[in-house]
């Protein structure tokens, strides 16, 4: 006897938590007027991917192979999201006087250059993507999504344990 509940609730409670975050994402950005920098529209994307991993697999509802390349497809998307929540996290820390200038915005970035070039430009980071807007608990909004990306990961990569 098993005390874990079926995948298939991991994988819509993945789901369920990618997609609420994402909507509070876009209320912060549309109800409070906090825009996102570059590195908040990656890490966006990297949540939304995420999700769509977490949906699949809930629809698949899959046995051995699939629990791998669910689990597998999850670690990835959550440790790219981390990372790049990281990064902006790293640069909130920065002492002033080192924060990157601030650069062109990311439609600029992606007219200007091929698709490789703009992800390293946007990777670096600029001064915006230094600033601290909304917080709670003391925590900035890319410390929060770290977080949910390495508790999503491991909610991901868990399910290779999970006998049902």
């Amino acid at each position: 006897m098993t005390l874990l509940p079926a995948r298939r609730l991991f994988y819509i409670l993945g789901f369920l938590c990618s997609t609420g975050l994402t909507g509070f994402a876009l209320y912060l950005q549309h109800a409070l007027g906090e825009d996102p920098c570059p590195l908040c529209i990656f890490q966006r994307i990297a949540m939304i991917a995420l999700g769509v991993v977490f949906l699949l697999a809930s629809l698949h509802d899959p046995r051995q192979l699939g629990v791998r390349i669910y689990a597998a497809g999850a670690g990835v998307t959550a440790s790219v999201g981390a990372a790049i929540a990281a990064r902006q996290v790293w640069l909130q820390h920065l002492p002033p006087d080192q924060v990157p200038s601030c650069g062109p915005g990311l439609n600029y970035i992606l007219q200007a250059n091929s698709f490789f070039k703009a992800l390293a430009v946007v990777l670096k980071g600029s001064g915006e993507c230094a600033t601290v807007g909304w917080t709670f608990w003391t925590l900035s909004i890319p410390e929060w999504t770290l977080i949910w990306f390495l508790a999503l990961g491991l909610v991901g990569v868990a399910q290779l344990r999970n006998p049902r």
